[in-house]
């Protein structure tokens, strides 16, 4: 699976350092060892990175990609348009949308018009092994995840991260301290020890909006 090709061209100057180790994660998935199924499609991979470096305001990150078929998109938490039923994680951050801003313009799960307005939905892991939750952790991801944060805090130091979880929090020293919105992920199974009530996006807002930047339309 030849990864970088997939890299999209904006991105290939900031992650030049992380090719060979892009490539060595392609050979891994596409060798005899390799699970038989790799979520999301090749293809889609690197799909997060549609959003230019520059364009980044938004940075919200998760663990991995579904381990779904039916799911898996390559935008962290988002799900192709029509899916029925949604996720539990992606139900309870449409709702916290909803509780937050009062309505939502992503009521059938696919989040793409946020990564219209800027938002780069990032997974620490962008691969996993259909129906096997974290398989994939061990293949290197995470030097390129954090590289990506890198580059967009390079352009930006003050854009707004938005960290849902442990992993995603360990990414927490890269962004500027008053940059950060950090709490529990929104799976079913933490949810309500801190991401619920959490108002992430109206807290988004504001940090936009006193740098002078249009706020995102959740």
């Amino acid at each position: 699976m030849d990864l970088w090709e997939q890299v999209p061209l904006a991105w290939r100057e900031p992650l030049r350092a992380q090719a060979a180790q892009i490539d060595a994660i392609g050979a891994l998935l596409s060798g005899p060892s390799a699970a038989a199924a790799v979520l999301p499609a090749a293809d889609r991979v690197f799909r997060a990175l549609q959003v230019a470096p520059q364009d980044v305001r938004v940075v919200i990150v998760g663990q991995d990609p579904y381990p779904n078929p039916d799911h898996a998109c390559g935008l962290a938490f988002s799900v192709p348009a029509g899916t029925q039923p949604l996720p539990p994680s992606l139900r309870n951050i449409l709702d916290e949308v909803r509780d937050d801003c009062g309505s939502t313009q992503c009521a059938d799960g696919d989040l793409q018009a946020w990564v219209d307005q800027g938002v780069l939905l990032l997974n620490r892991s962008l691969t996993v092994a259909a129906g096997s939750p974290g398989s994939h952790v061990a293949l290197g991801w995470r030097v390129v995840t954090q590289a990506i944060i890198d580059a967009v805090v390079a352009i930006d130091p003050l854009v707004v991260a938005v960290l849902w979880g442990t992993a995603a929090q360990e990414l927490v020293v890269r962004f500027s301290a008053n940059s950060v919105i950090a709490s529990a992920h929104p799976s079913p199974l933490s949810a309500y020890r801190g991401f619920r009530g959490s108002r992430p996006f109206s807290r988004a807002n504001a940090m936009l909006q006193r740098r002078a930047l249009p706020p995102i339309r959740w």
